[in-house]
């Protein structure tokens, strides 16, 4: 259902709108984007918080452009999001980018600059929305990084602690093998 600035206080477009997009080619190319970077983004972080990623990305991405734009819709803010954590969690991991083979991390440099540029040339693009998105995404991104080297390091410590008991393995294999 499509975000318009009247349609505020009905809060559920906020995430319906993620889901209606204005053409044929903005589904495909953000279905490409989530296929090829979601299932990578997800494998890494798991279902969970890959969902929480899409999705908050994406409700943000249109809580913020629907304050610049006469309308907001698409799972752009969402795919950018998925990016922008992607990009914290595997910043060296080649993805091919603009015709070429890049580090992650540069391909993002490159989304947000023509983001930024993109925002002084008017066109249909939610640059914005973009940009909020992929925003969000570095924060989560950071966030789920730092969560991981604390569990890192919890588990280092059990294992430098002596030979851990049978009930530490269990919780072991709950947290990390099976959420893989």
């Amino acid at each position: 259902m499509l975000l318009t600035p009247e349609a505020i206080p009905q809060f559920w477009r906020f995430l319906s709108a993620i889901f209606a997009h204005g053409s044929l080619v903005h589904l495909l190319y953000n279905l490409f984007a989530l296929a090829l970077f979601g299932s990578i983004l997800e494998k890494i972080i798991g279902s969970r918080k890959f969902l929480l990623v899409f999705f908050a990305s994406g409700i943000f991405a249109n809580i913020i452009a629907v304050n610049f734009y006469s309308a907001s819709l698409g799972a752009s803010g969402a795919v950018y999001g998925i990016l922008g954590a992607l990009t914290i969690m595997r910043p060296g991991m080649f993805v091919w980018a603009f015709g070429f083979p890049m580090p992650m991390f540069l391909a993002a440099l490159f989304w947000i600059a023509g983001g930024v540029l993109g925002l002084f040339m008017p066109s249909q693009t939610g640059h914005i929305a973009h940009l909020s998105g992929i925003a969000v995404g570095f924060i989560l991104g950071i966030f789920f990084k730092a969560l991981r080297k604390q569990r890192r390091f919890r588990r280092e410590a059990v294992i430098e602690a002596g030979e851990p008991s049978e009930a530490d393995m269990r919780r072991w294999e709950q947290s990390y093998m099976l959420h893989r």
